[in-house]
């Protein structure tokens, strides 16, 4: 297998994410060699929750305003209701998504984060798993919902809720060592 070293992922959020679905890949990715940027909606300071209860707080390293998509091997994408519906509604956040697909750049989506790709209107005809309340909107988006801790896609990775995050950081770095370093920083 290649070694991910050079690659650099994106980990893109907004307030209120699961901080598990963003702590666990960041170190996972991290301890795999990968360099990781916490891309923001905002330079505000990021919200991480516990399930219903407030976590830890984050800062990014970037705001989504500041990237350019093509500088990222990989988009990592964590849940949270609150977190997922926000950036479902950003439009640099749907660009993003649309360009991971249109290029076959590896993107990981965890939770309510499948939310952002229906938004994206890329799930037509993809198959894919997230949190069990958001089934209904994957399918009404053309997409084949399962109930499965891990789904991989040609370049989507999608997993249900933080219990999934062994096999989800596993497949994330995977995926990784089996793409070429596409990005140019």
């Amino acid at each position: 297998m290649a070694d991910i070293t050079a690659k650099h992922v994106a980990i893109l959020v907004d307030n209120y994410f699961e901080e598990v679905e963003f702590t666990k890949p960041k170190q996972a990715l991290e301890e795999a060699g990968a360099i990781t940027t916490v891309v923001s909606t905002g330079e505000e300071s990021l919200q991480g929750m516990n399930h219903a209860e407030l976590g830890n707080v984050f800062m990014p390293d970037l705001t989504i305003e500041d990237v350019q998509f093509d500088d990222y091997d990989m988009l990592v994408l964590p849940g949270g209701a609150i977190n997922s519906d926000a950036l479902r509604m950003d439009q640099k956040a749907r660009e993003w998504v649309q360009y991971c697909i249109e290029n076959e750049v590896p993107l990981a989506a965890i939770c309510h984060a499948p939310w952002l790709l229906v938004s994206s209107d890329v799930v037509d005809g993809m198959k894919l798993t997230s949190f069990w309340t958001i089934q209904d909107d994957i399918r009404n988006a053309g997409g084949d919902w399962v109930d499965k801790p891990l789904v991989v896609d040609a370049n989507v990775i999608t997993s249900r809720k933080p219990d999934d995050l062994p096999q989800f950081c596993e497949a994330a770095i995977d995926m990784l060592k089996r793409t070429p370093v596409l990005t140019a920083m």
